[in-house]
C-alpha cells in the first residue's frame, strides 16, 4: 500500500479532520428508528498519534447530544460545538502510539449544509440513506473526515424487522429478536470515512451474475415493484465487471452491491463497495447504464485509490468517466474516441476557466471536470498507445490499491511507461485554463463485445 504526504489540512475543507493522527478502525453500533428518524449510536475508534504527542485531537459530528466521551477508558475534557468534538486526553497521547476513543451519542440525524445543499444522512420518506461527498459523514458518525485517513470498517445496525440494511463491505450476521433486526457488516479494506455507505429500506434482495463461476459476488437491493426494470437495466453489470478486471486489474475488494431506493436521486451515489441508484435511475431502458459503469470503476478509482485531498477530485472522477467511454466501446456502443471529441465539442462552447489539478472547491463538481479529467486521461492513451496505457492502468490500480495519491503521484507514475516526456501534455491538460486540441487517435481497443451477443438480453 502506498503512503503519501498530505497537507496539513485540506485546503478546500479546512474544518474537516485532523492530521495529528490517523484513525486504524472504526466499529459503530447504531440503533435506528424510521419513524422518528431516531439515531443513537456508539463509537469506538482505534487510533494512532502522528510524529508529536497529542495533547489534544478532534473529530467531526454533526449537532447530536453527547452521551459520554473516553480516551483509553478514561473521560477527558472536550467540547463540541461548529461540528467539531475537540477533545483533551488526561495525559497526552505519545507520538507514534495508539489509542482508543469511544463516544456515544443521539439524535435525529439530518444533512449537513454545504456549497451544494445538504450532505450525508438523508431521511426517506420510508427509511434512509447516506451520501457523504465529500463531507457529509459527520452527519451520521464522528469520524477525523479526510479522505487519505482511511480505516477499517465494522457496522451494526439495529432497526424494526420490516426494514433492510445494506452496508458496504460483507454482512457477518443478521440477527433478530422480537420485533427489531441487527445487521452487522464488516469492511476490511481501508476506506475513506465520506465513502462509508448505509442504506435502510423494504428492499428486495437480487443476486447479479452467477456466483458459481467464482466471480465478485454481485447483489441488487430494491423495491419489490422495481423488479422487471432492475432486471434489464443492471443486466450488463456483471460483463462491466469483467470487462472493468480486464483493463484495471482485480476488482479491490470483497463484494458489490446496489442499492435502488424508492425516491428520486439528482445523481447515483457511491460508496466502498456500495453504490446508490434512484428510482429515476431505473427505466427498463438502460437509460442510465452510463451511470453503472461510473459507480463501479469508482471502486477502483477514487475508493481503493483515494485521493490525498479534494484538489485531486478529478483523480476520481475523470478515471470513472473515462470508464463509461471504454465500456461504451468495448460494448457496441460509441468508440472511447467518438465520445472524447462529443465531449471536447461541448467543453469548447464553454468558459475557459477550470484548472483540473486544482479547481477549487466551487468547481470541484463541475461537469466540466468530469468531461476534460476523461479527456485528459484519452491524451494520455494517445500518447501512450493502447498497450502501454492499460498496463499503465493496471500497475496504477495494483501500487496505489488502499492508499491515497495526489496529480504528481499519477503524472511520475505514467512517465515511467513512455520514453518520450510528457511535460507539455500534463501542463495544457491538468495545470492550463485553455482546453487544448481534441488528443489525435492512436490505436483503439478492438470494439469487440465483452460478452457472447445477446447474452445480456436473456439475463
Amino acid at each position: 500500500m502506498s503512503v503519501q504526504q498530505t497537507p496539513d489540512s485540506d485546503p478546500y475543507f479546512p474544518a474537516n479532520g485532523d492530521p495529528r493522527y490517523r484513525a486504524h478502525r472504526y466499529e459503530l453500533t447504531l440503533d435506528y428508528r424510521p419513524g422518528p428518524n431516531r439515531l443513537s449510536g456508539t463509537a469506538r475508534i482505534n487510533a494512532i498519534a502522528g510524529r508529536a504527542p497529542l495533547a489534544e485531537f478532534q473529530l467531526n459530528l454533526a449537532d447530536f447530544r453527547i452521551g459520554r466521551v473516553r480516551v483509553d477508558g478514561k473521560a477527558p475534557h472536550y467540547t463540541h460545538r461548529g461540528g467539531r468534538l475537540r477533545i483533551r486526553p488526561p495525559k497526552p497521547v505519545r507520538a507514534g502510539a495508539a489509542f482508543t476513543v469511544e463516544v456515544h451519542w443521539s439524535g435525529n440525524p439530518k444533512p449537513v449544509s454545504s456549497p451544494w445543499g445538504g450532505l450525508g444522512w438523508e431521511e426517506l420518506e420510508d427509511g434512509a440513506l447516506v451520501a457523504s461527498q465529500p463531507v457529509g459523514a459527520p452527519s451520521w458518525y464522528p469520524c477525523n473526515d479526510r479522505p487519505a485517513d482511511k480505516a477499517s470498517y465494522q457496522i451494526s445496525v439495529t432497526t424494526p424487522s420490516a426494514y433492510s440494511v445494506v452496508a458496504g463491505g460483507r454482512l457477518l450476521t443478521r440477527t433478530t429478536r422480537a420485533s427489531t433486526t441487527t445487521w452487522v457488516y464488516e469492511q476490511s479494506a481501508p476506506t475513506s470515512s465520506y465513502l462509508v455507505g448505509l442504506s435502510v429500506g423494504k428492499y428486495q434482495t437480487v443476486l447479479l451474475g452467477d456466483p458459481g463461476l467464482g466471480g465478485v459476488p454481485q447483489s441488487g437491493h430494491l423495491p419489490a415493484h422495481l423488479l422487471a426494470e432492475f432486471s434489464r437495466d443492471f443486466a450488463r453489470q456483471p460483463a462491466m465487471m469483467e470487462l472493468f478486471e480486464e483493463l484495471f486489474g482485480p476488482y479491490p475488494f470483497g463484494e458489490y452491491a446496489v442499492v435502488v431506493t424508492d425516491e428520486e436521486l439528482d445523481v447515483p451515489v457511491e460508496a466502498q463497495g456500495l453504490s446508490m441508484f434512484g428510482a429515476n435511475h431505473v427505466d427498463g431502458a438502460r437509460g442510465s447504464e452510463r451511470l453503472v459503469a461510473h459507480e463501479l470503476a469508482h471502486q477502483w478509482f477514487g475508493n481503493s485509490v483515494s485521493i490525498a485531498d479534494w484538489r485531486h477530485i478529478w483523480l476520481n472522477e475523470g478515471f470513472a468517466k473515462y470508464a463509461e467511454w471504454l465500456w461504451s466501446e468495448r460494448s457496441g456502443g460509441r468508440t472511447a474516441h467518438q465520445l472524447a471529441a462529443a465531449a471536447h465539442r461541448k467543453l469548447s462552447a464553454q468558459p475557459q476557466d477550470l484548472v483540473l489539478a486544482n479547481p477549487g472547491r466551487k468547481l470541484m463538481f463541475d461537469d466540466r471536470l468530469y468531461e476534460r479529467g476523461g479527456l485528459a486521461l484519452h491524451a494520455v492513451r494517445q500518447a501512450l498507445g493502447d498497450d502501454a496505457f492499460f498496463r499503465m492502468l493496471r500497475r496504477w490500480a495494483a501500487v496505489h490499491r488502499g492508499g491515497a495519491v495526489t496529480t504528481t503521484t499519477f503524472t511520475s507514475h505514467v512517465s515511467r511507461y513512455t520514453a518520450e516526456p510528457l511535460d507539455e501534455l500534463f501542463t495544457a491538460w491538468l495545470h492550463g485554463r485553455a482546453l487544448p486540441p481534441l488528443p489525435v487517435p492512436g490505436a483503439a481497443i478492438p470494439a469487440r463485445p465483452a460478452y457472447p451477443p445477446g447474452k445480456a438480453d436473456s439475463a
